[in-house]
Parts: C-alpha cells; structure tokens; sequence
C-alpha cells in the first residue's frame, strides 16, 4: 500500500491522498491500544490539534448589561399581554440600544398560549383616508352594547369612538359630524355594508365632501385596519374586564383610547405612537413605570433623580 502511494506521487499522477487517510488509521490504531505510549502521555498529534480545536473558545453576541436584562423582564411580568415588538418599542423609546431578538432571549415566558396575531395588512394608505366599523361587547346584565370606532389610516389612531344600546342611521351620521368637524374631514371612508349605515349617513358623507368605499360581502380583510384595532381593543382591554354599563364602558375605552393613541408603539409606525414619542436617553434619569389602563398596561418614563 505505503509502495503504490509513493510510486502515484512520485509519477505525478496526484496528490498523496490514500497516504494520508492510511495515517490517519494508524494514529487512530495507536490510541485506541493504549499502551506504554499512551500511559506516558504520547497521545497522537493530531488528536491533541484536533480536540484542541473543538474546545476552542467561541466568541458570540456581547451580554447585555444586567440592568437592561431585569428592566426587559420587569416589563414582561407586569405586562403579559406584549410580545417581543412591543416591549423592543418602549426600549427605544427610552434611549436603550438592543436587538429584537435578545429582548425575546430574555423576555419571562406566560403560561397562557400567546395571542392571535393579524397578518393581514393593506400595502398602501393614504393620510385622507379612515376606516369605521362597529363591535359589540356583552354586560354583566346580559344587555349588549354597540361599539363604534373610527381610525385614521395615515398614524392608525383612533379620531372618534362612541357606545350606544341601539345604533340607527342618524345614531351614525351625528358620529361621523362629531370625528370630522373639529379637524380636516378626510377625503374617503371605508364601511362595511351593515343596515345601519343607511341612507341618512350617506347623504352626511356626502356633505361632508367625503367618498365611501363599500367593501364587498363577508369580505372584512378588505377594512383591515379597523379590524386589527378591534383586536387591539379586546385583547388588550375587554377581555380582561367585566363591562356593567354603557357608562362603565365608556370610561374603559376612554383610558384605553387614550393610552393608544399617545403611548402605544406600533409596528408600522417604526415602533412609534400615533402621536409620535420623543426618545428619552439615559442621561435623563432613572426608569419608571406609570400604570395606564388600570394597570394593564405601563408606560415606561425616565424620571431625574
């Protein structure tokens, strides 16, 4: 064998490979024996290369400062209903530099299965453009009340909400003076073809200058924003309250629309709110929680010592 090998390498047919692979048995052969040799510490060179490359040190992604890690698992317990995105969000907003996916290493992992999430999102939008849509929401009485939220597609916030027992066509069109009186009317709405609207709020739309836009039949992916916030406001408030009244509901969704349109960071937003937050930096002072919704959720402030 040792013959054939150095006869191919030295008529240049080759490289020496069938040389290597015999020596590389024979230090194998060598080890596995045992011995004199190896009882002196004779163990084969490359074995001792080999193992020395598998325990060589690995250098991986720099640890996060202790303090940023509690901080990202503080704000996973006292709000179990935010995933990675979110809590990455307010991280940005406080000045602190830090990947996505180490805030989702950290993150305290619930029990509780996570939430639905929508994956349907539309392309385009246009700053002229709100979408409305109604809800219903059941009492601790058994009555059921009617939701109807109103949403700007240029920063997804919410301009107007109201809640009435039984919503008729005048109901809505009074809504619809009421989210775009005080500022600049949009130019087109999307709706659904609900009964409700009728013909009353349409003759409104169109003294107002503004275009409706009916969405085809069971076809609500077609007004998607309005249905994502709809799962906003269920998953993030409702569901975790018990309703009594109209008036009860109201405050609710008064705290929860507010605390939407000022504190909430949203991914299509670049991790901005609605109506956009300033970055506060560390040199401004130490982290604090304030409770927002009754303690379902917090906004996380930097306070001067």
């Amino acid at each position: 064998m040792e013959g054939t090998s150095a006869t191919a390498t030295a008529d240049g047919d080759g490289p020496d490979l069938l040389g290597g692979a015999v020596k590389a048995l024979e230090e194998l052969a060598i080890f596995s024996a045992g011995g004199a040799a190896r009882d002196r510490g004779a163990v084969a060179p490359g074995f001792r290369r080999y193992w020395a490359w598998k325990s060589r040190r690995r250098r991986g992604r720099p640890a996060i400062e202790t303090e940023l890690r509690d901080l990202i698992r503080r704000m996973s317990r006292a709000n179990p209903l935010w995933g990675a995105p979110r809590i990455h969000g307010e991280l940005l907003k406080l000045g602190l530099t830090v990947s996505q996916a180490t805030v989702s290493k950290y993150m305290v992992r619930h029990r509780r299965p996570p939430s639905q999430v929508w994956r349907t999102f539309l392309k385009n939008h246009a700053k002229d453009l709100i979408a409305l849509d109604f809800f219903t929401v059941p009492t601790a009485t058994f009555r059921v009340l009617f939701v109807l939220v109103m949403l700007s597609h240029g920063r997804r916030r919410l301009v107007h909400f109201n809640v009435t027992e039984h919503p008729t066509a005048e109901w809505t069109a009074r809504q619809l003076i009421e989210a775009c009186g005080q500022e600049e009317s949009p130019r087109h709405l999307i709706r659904d073809r609900d009964q409700v609207y009728g013909e009353r709020f349409s003759r409104q739309a169109r003294l107002l200058d503004i275009r409706e836009a009916v969405i085809a039949p069971r076809s609500p992916w077609q007004n998607a924003y309005a249905e994502r916030v709809i799962g906003s406001l269920r998953r993030e408030c409702l569901d975790h309250v018990v309703v009594v009244g109209e008036r009860h509901l109201l405050g609710i969704l008064s705290k929860y629309v507010d605390y939407y349109n000022r504190t909430r960071t949203h991914l299509s937003l670049a991790k901005d709110a609605p109506e956009s937050r300033s970055v506060q930096p560390p040199s401004q002072g130490r982290v604090v929680a304030v409770p927002r919704v009754g303690g379902l959720h917090h906004e996380y402030l930097r306070q001067a010592a």
